[in-house]
């Protein structure tokens, strides 16, 4: 220590907390009776165990309460930054094939980076996630493993969030997949939120009851394909353009403007705007017939957007019969 400025990097910080190793007793330790009287030393931690880091670290309740001078969370790539990636590599993809790419993938350069020049987005994804011998082999289960100590229920709250498109209670959450609120449903729901599996919004019209709404692609294309067709080496080639993945391509699309909520605000220009969004929907009766808005952008200038989202290869065109669902929407 000559009294300049000293930086310690600890990467990967959740798996060095071995069970018996001691770890947080002795990094408190580290950093309450060591660092804290150096006014020169910068401590960086980090980790992908992000329900580590949230425990452990940033509602830490012990020898660290009060530490962290500053967090920084790595988001996914929007759109626009994978096209940008793409450029970088020198991979030629129209937009509609990075869109496509983005509703199966998210953001993830992780992932993107398995990307080969010269292939299609059918023929990449096939090498990647299905054959005998796909790059990203058991994915999903490796990635809940590696990220949460509770993996087993993570992954039956996903699997639940992926049946429905404007989500499920807390209530609903428990009853279906049995996890009681004692069993720490509501921090698990708050590491998945964190780690932006999932978000968490309020229905319009529907008081304070919170909902929570799938928001990974990846899982939901996992779910849907992976788990039934892994072994058909060519079924991204083979069903592109059947029918057999439009029902999947409209939910991933809304997850999209979903993940790109500031992006269509700009669009329509209230970006400077101060918005909340949600979805809305109304369940049809012997008497009356059910309705659902995709995105509702309630407006703090007293105007409301109500956004339908329509995946197509072509200019959309809307036919009387739309145009009648939209009016009964409204």
């Amino acid at each position: 220590d000559r009294g300049q400025r000293m930086v310690i990097f600890l990467d990967e910080l959740p798996w060095m907390d071995t069970p018996r190793s001691r770890f947080l007793s002795a990094f408190e330790s580290f950093w309450n009776g060591w660092c804290s009287g150096h006014d020169n030393i910068m401590l960086i931690v980090c980790g992908s165990a992000t329900s580590w880091i949230l425990s452990n670290l940033s509602r830490n309740k012990g020898g660290l309460y009060g530490r962290l001078t500053c967090q920084i969370k790595l988001s996914p790539f929007t759109l626009k930054e994978c096209e940008e990636y793409f450029d970088h590599e020198n991979i030629e993809m129209s937009r509609y094939d990075i869109l496509q790419t983005y509703m199966v993938f998210g953001g993830l350069p992780y992932y993107l980076s398995y990307f080969r020049k010269g292939y299609s987005f059918e023929k990449n994804t096939d090498m990647i996630l299905f054959g005998a011998k796909p790059r990203l082999n058991d994915e999903f289960n490796r990635l809940f493993n590696a990220i949460f100590t509770n993996a087993e229920d993570c992954k039956k709250v996903i699997r639940l969030l992926a049946t429905r498109n404007y989500g499920f209670t807390r209530d609903e959450i428990s009853q279906a997949t049995g996890i009681p609120f004692g069993g720490g449903l509501t921090a698990m729901l708050a590491s998945l939120e964190e780690s932006d599996f999932l978000m968490r919004y309020n229905p319009y019209g529907k008081g304070v009851t919170e909902h929570y709404k799938l928001t990974d692609n990846f899982c939901l294309f996992w779910i849907r394909y992976v788990d039934r067709y892994q072994r058909e080496a060519a079924f991204m080639n083979d069903n592109c353009t059947s029918g057999i993945m439009k029902s999947w391509r409209g939910m991933a699309f809304e997850l999209v403007c979903w993940q790109h909520i500031n992006q269509i605000k700009r669009a329509l220009e209230i970006g400077g705007v101060r918005t909340s969004v949600s979805a809305w929907n109304l369940k049809g009766t012997e008497t009356s017939q059910g309705a659902q808005v995709d995105m509702v952008i309630l407006r703090d200038d007293n105007i409301v957007n109500l956004c339908e989202m329509k995946f197509a290869t072509a200019p959309y065109s809307i036919d009387k019969e739309e145009e009648l669902k939209m009016i009964h929407r409204v």
